[in-house]
C-alpha cells in the first residue's frame, strides 16, 4: 500500500510528520529527543492538520502516535515559557489550542486512535483522552502530574479522567501523581487494550483496516451519538437517538455486497 508524507498547503510541519496509507491517515509526534514534550508549535501544527483532516471524505481512519522512545511526556514547560517571554506565544495560547484540538477530534467524523508507549505524562495524558480509541504498550508509563509540579489542569483532566476510570480511582491517579502501566491501564478502563510494545502498530493498523470494513457514515453518526449522549442522562440520550436523522449514502454498497456474498 502506497505511503507518503503529507504537507499542507498552508504550512509546513516542524514538530509533527503526516502520512497516509490508503483511507488512514497517520500523524507522528516528531520531537524524540524531548521524548516529545509538547509545544505551543507541535500543538497549533495538530490543530492545523487535524482540521484538515476533518473535512476530507477519503480519510476514514486517524492514528496519532509518537516517534522514539515515548508517545509524549507532557507539556514542555521550558519551550512555553520561553515562547512566552519572547512573544511568540501567550499563556492562554497553547490552553486554547489544546481544547480546539480536543473539540475537532470529538466532533470529526473519523474514528480517532492513540498510541501510547513509553511516557505520557499531565497534559500527553489528557490529549489522549481526546481520542475515541487508545491502544497502548504494555510497558507504557501513564500518569497525571499536575499535582507533582503544582499545575492546575486545563483540558480537561478533571473530566474526563473520572468518566473513564471513576471517580476513585481518579482521584488516586492525580493526587498521588504515580504512573501506571498500559497493562493496568486496560484493568481500570482507561486504555481499550493493551499489547507488547513491538505489537503495538501492528495492532492498530488491524483495528483501523476493520474500522475500515464498515459504513464510514454509519460510525461518523454513531460517534456522534455516543458523544452527545454521554454526558446526558438515558432518558435524554435516548431522546437524542430517537431524534437524530442524517443520510447514509454508503450503506447500498455494502448491502449490494452482503447480497454478493448471500
Amino acid at each position: 500500500m502506497l505511503t507518503f508524507v503529507y504537507k499542507s498547503d498552508s504550512m509546513e510541519y516542524q514538530d509533527i510528520i503526516i502520512e497516509e496509507k490508503g483511507s488512514i491517515a497517520i500523524i507522528t509526534l516528531n520531537r524524540p529527543a524531548s521524548l516529545n514534550a509538547l509545544t505551543p508549535l507541535m500543538i497549533t501544527e495538530l490543530k492545523q492538520t487535524l482540521t484538515e483532516i476533518s473535512n476530507r471524505t477519503d480519510i476514514k481512519v486517524l492514528i496519532v502516535k509518537g516517534a522514539g522512545r515515548a508517545f509524549s511526556a507532557g507539556v514542555d514547560l521550558k519551550a512555553l515559557n520561553e515562547g512566552i517571554q519572547g512573544g511568540q506565544f501567550r499563556a492562554s495560547d497553547i490552553l486554547r489550542d489544546g481544547n480546539d484540538i480536543a473539540h475537532i477530534l470529538r466532533t470529526m467524523p473519523q474514528p480517532g486512535i492513540v498510541l501510547v508507549h513509553g511516557h505520557c505524562y499531565t497534559g500527553a495524558t489528557e490529549l489522549m483522552m481526546f481520542f475515541d480509541l487508545i491502544l497502548a504498550a504494555e510497558d507504557a508509563r501513564i500518569g497525571d502530574t499536575h499535582t507533582k509540579w503544582g499545575i492546575l489542569p486545563k483540558w480537561g483532566m478533571t473530566q474526563r479522567l473520572p468518566k473513564l476510570v471513576g471517580i476513585l480511582k481518579a482521584k488516586e491517579l492525580s493526587f498521588t501523581a504515580k504512573p501506571i502501566t498500559g497493562k493496568e491501564a486496560e484493568q481500570i478502563g482507561l486504555v481499550n487494550r493493551a499489547v507488547p510494545l513491538e505489537k503495538l502498530e501492528e495492532t492498530a493498523f488491524e483495528l483501523a483496516n476493520e474500522i475500515l470494513q464498515n459504513s464510514a457514515q454509519t460510525i461518523a453518526a454513531m460517534k456522534h451519538l455516543y458523544n452527545e449522549g454521554f454526558s446526558k442522562t438515558l432518558e435524554e440520550g435516548l431522546a437524542i437517538e430517537q431524534s437524530f436523522l442524517t443520510e447514509i449514502t454508503d450503506r447500498s454498497e455494502f448491502l449490494k455486497n452482503f447480497e454478493k456474498n448471500k
